[in-house]
């Protein structure tokens, strides 16, 4: 008997959605929310063999394609793809970013335009053409960053990410603003911690320091974010535009972790 989706009372039944770095740990799980919902999805990712072994093993109608976020040319083809499939979205979600380690003495210029190409200019380039589609078919539609909460803390060596996120945030309150008079909303969600990346690697011992500061208890499960990403698309944000969630178990917020010669009160 299949097991049921957490999120499948969720209707989103026939809404076309777009969904960048598809392939990737959240990527999947967002994918997964919305296709156990009734949507309609273009999945994007440049892992060509993780893209289409994602698309199997969802079946029914799902659309790839492999994008390069880096590449001006290979974007502009992905939203040719969204206009010849779908018209125009109803709902686009900025998932895909890079997380590398690097210091700002060390870093170089071509890794810092990089980091900045993929978690910032795609997200602007993509957000403006898919945007423009929704305006030109009427969509009142709905645009989810994928943050992090990175963006309001900076964390050692990997600076130049927290301050693409930051920029980021900026980024979707500038297209909320402006996107507002057509009824197009844009809100950013901050994911919680969840290890098993393949693109940033984490140590065992890194893996159980987060673990255990995160004050409700437990890394992000694979209902947590697209349950807010849900939320965000949904009719029920009909009043919320320029809003970011996090989803973080109150990591963000601060760490559980004490000095060994401290005690609770309690």
């Amino acid at each position: 008997m299949q097991t049921k989706h957490p999120l499948q009372d969720l209707d989103f039944t026939g809404k076309r959605v777009v969904l960048t770095g598809a392939a990737g740990v959240f990527g999947r799980w967002i994918a997964e929310a919305f296709h156990a919902a009734g949507a309609r999805l273009l999945l994007s990712d440049r892992d060509d063999a993780a893209l289409e072994a994602l698309r199997d093993a969802l079946g029914g109608d799902v659309v790839t394609h492999r994008t390069e976020l880096t590449d001006d040319t290979s974007i502009e083809d992905l939203l040719a793809t969204v206009a010849r499939e779908f018209g125009a979205a109803d709902i686009l979600i900025n998932n895909a970013g890079i997380y590398p380690s690097g210091f700002l003495l060390d870093i170089d210029g071509a890794e810092w335009d990089r980091i900045f190409d993929v978690n910032l200019r795609a997200p602007f380039v993509l957000t403006r053409g898919i945007a423009r589609q929704m305006i030109t078919e009427g969509v009142r539609g709905s645009i989810v960053m994928i943050s992090s909460g990175a963006a309001r803390k900076m964390r050692a060596s990997v600076a130049p990410y927290c301050i693409s996120k930051t920029a980021l945030d900026r980024l979707t309150k500038g297209f909320a603003l402006e996107l507002a008079e057509y009824g197009i909303r844009v809100n950013a969600v901050e994911p919680g911690f969840a290890p098993g990346s393949t693109a940033s690697p984490l140590t065992d011992a890194h893996v159980t320091s987060v673990l255990a500061g995160i004050p409700l208890g437990r890394g992000s499960e694979p209902q947590d974010a697209p349950a807010a990403i849900m939320f965000l698309a949904s009719e029920a944000a009909a009043y919320v535009t320029g809003a970011t969630i996090a989803v973080d178990g109150g990591n963000s917020i601060g760490s559980l972790v004490v000095h060994q010669d401290k005690k609770k009160a309690l």
